[in-house]
């Protein structure tokens, strides 16, 4: 059975002046997991946050972190972001920067932490497939990851559907372009975490944006695909 469907809430596209109370307004809202993205300027063009924000963030929320390492190295700086954050989050590195992920997924959940590994869109599904047996969940990237706001990539849905039937009861998670029109499609292949950023915090009503993103989530569980190509 396809494990329950869960809304990752992005703060890449919250007001950062005003990061608390974007918080207080998911929280409310019932979100599932604060997704924090890392981004380091090397693995992708972007820089972002460190793990002093992700402690920040803990001390503020008992919702479970989803720390995304989008950074060179990964395996250098697990223990720091395992110390900003706590038992029940889940750290996701990329399977191209790591050239031995099985020894980051130990690092991972030897520190108490669950432990995802993540795939570019041009990324062939197979390299995780033999990681599947020890990671907790798989993140399907639907946009080349970087920035909010970009376009859902609907030739990555093949992935999401490979994957569920591989391993029918883990986590996968997708990332990118999540709108109302593309959500149900993801979760039709299989994807039952959902990552939103712009979708959520764009909007004039966040709370309702998630409450509606989860009702259109859970409708599309089971049944199947019409197409691969819709976009919103």
């Amino acid at each position: 059975m396809q494990p329950k469907i869960q809304i990752s809430a992005s703060i890449l596209a919250a007001n950062p002046v005003r990061l608390e109370d974007e918080i207080r307004r998911i929280e409310v809202a019932g979100v599932d997991l604060i997704h924090i993205d890392v981004m380091d300027g090397h693995f992708v063009p972007n820089i972002t946050m460190g793990p002093f924000i992700v402690e920040g963030i803990k001390r503020i929320t008992e919702v479970p972190l989803d720390i995304h390492l989008m950074i060179e190295h990964p395996e250098e700086y697990i223990s720091a972001f395992a110390n900003a954050a706590g038992k029940d989050d889940i750290i996701t590195f990329h399977r191209e920067a790591a050239k031995k992920p099985g020894e980051v997924i130990s690092l991972i959940k030897n520190a108490g932490l669950k432990a995802g590994v993540s795939l570019n869109p041009d990324t062939p599904v197979e390299s995780v497939e033999d990681l599947l047996d020890i990671a907790d969940m798989v993140l399907v990237m639907s946009v080349n990851p970087g920035f909010a706001g970009q376009k859902f990539i609907p030739a990555v849905l093949p992935k999401i559907a490979h994957l569920r039937n591989l391993a029918p009861e883990m986590d996968i998670e997708v990332d990118g372009g999540i709108t109302p029109g593309t959500i149900a499609q993801a979760v039709q292949q299989g994807a039952n975490i959902i990552v939103a950023a712009s979708a959520i915090f764009k909007t004039n009503d966040p709370c309702g944006a998630i409450r509606n993103l989860k009702q259109l989530a859970e409708q599309a569980v089971g049944k199947e695909c019409p197409g691969m190509l819709i976009q919103d």
